[in-house]
């Protein structure tokens, strides 16, 4: 059977030609050529089937054949808002699988603890692209410059919005219990939409979870295992994917 070849094209319906990135893979390294199938997301919610029409050294051009609208396999918007790790390859295995898993934004938070004040987004939406095209997601999670914590939270958002954190002075309710708690049903009254906060290594300042709660966050947990960041993130987006199942 025929490899079937994907590629990202965000503006797939408009210029009928490969970005450049994906148009270099296509020509030097697969050595298409004008006849050959493709298949490409838009990262907007279709896939799309074309013929290649036209390959020179840099450029490669398609005709579209087919145009496939894909259904959403999760209810409302997942939003992901971590601090990043000092090592970057630990944020960038998590935001691969989180993308391979399933959610819709991620931000990054520069927080009290935070170990590591910037970050490369360039670089995080290219694990992102190539997350979405090994696992065949119509849809191209957002990727935001980190914000410091406290515009973060003070921004207005739809639907439920969650803390994660480790202080035992401050009362927690199980993440998962919450968020599997209302059915498909019930949710057609309310927005299925979950924003969920991770924290650094140390974890959030007191301050800022109190901070959070004040800005309608509910306080809760990820379990009884205490994790590291990125496993928290990646735990958070999994639960919030399963709940959220269509």
């Amino acid at each position: 059977m025929k490899e079937v070849r994907f590629f990202y094209a965000p503006e797939a319906t408009i210029t009928e030609e490969l970005p450049q990135d994906e148009a270099t893979h296509a020509i030097r390294v697969l050595r298409l050529q004008s006849g050959d199938e493709i298949f490409f997301m838009d990262g907007k919610g279709a896939f799309h089937r074309a013929e290649i029409t036209l390959v020179t050294n840099k450029k490669c051009m398609y005709r579209i054949v087919e145009t496939m609208q894909q259904e959403p396999t999760w209810r409302g918007h997942i939003h992901l808002a971590i601090a990043p790790t000092k090592m970057m390859d630990r944020v960038e295995w998590m935001v691969e699988k989180a993308t391979e898993i399933g959610f819709d934004e991620i931000s990054f938070l520069n927080c009290r603890f935070s170990e590591r004040t910037k970050i490369r987004t360039d670089r995080i939406e290219k694990i992102v692209v190539s997350a979405v095209k090994q696992s065949h997601k119509a849809w191209k999670p957002i990727v935001n410059e980190m914000l410091d914590f406290k515009n973060f939270i003070c921004q207005p958002r739809e639907g439920r919005k969650f803390i994660c954190h480790c202080y035992e002075e401050v009362s927690k309710e199980d993440f998962f219990s919450l968020i599997s708690s209302v059915s498909q049903e019930e949710s057609l009254h309310e927005s299925d939409d979950i924003t969920v906060l991770v924290g650094p290594e140390g974890d959030f300042s007191i301050d800022e979870v109190r901070m959070a709660l004040d800005n309608g966050y509910e306080s809760v947990t990820l379990g009884k295992s205490r994790l590291r960041t990125e496993t928290a993130g990646l735990q958070a987006v999994s639960m919030s994917n399963l709940a959220r199942r269509i």
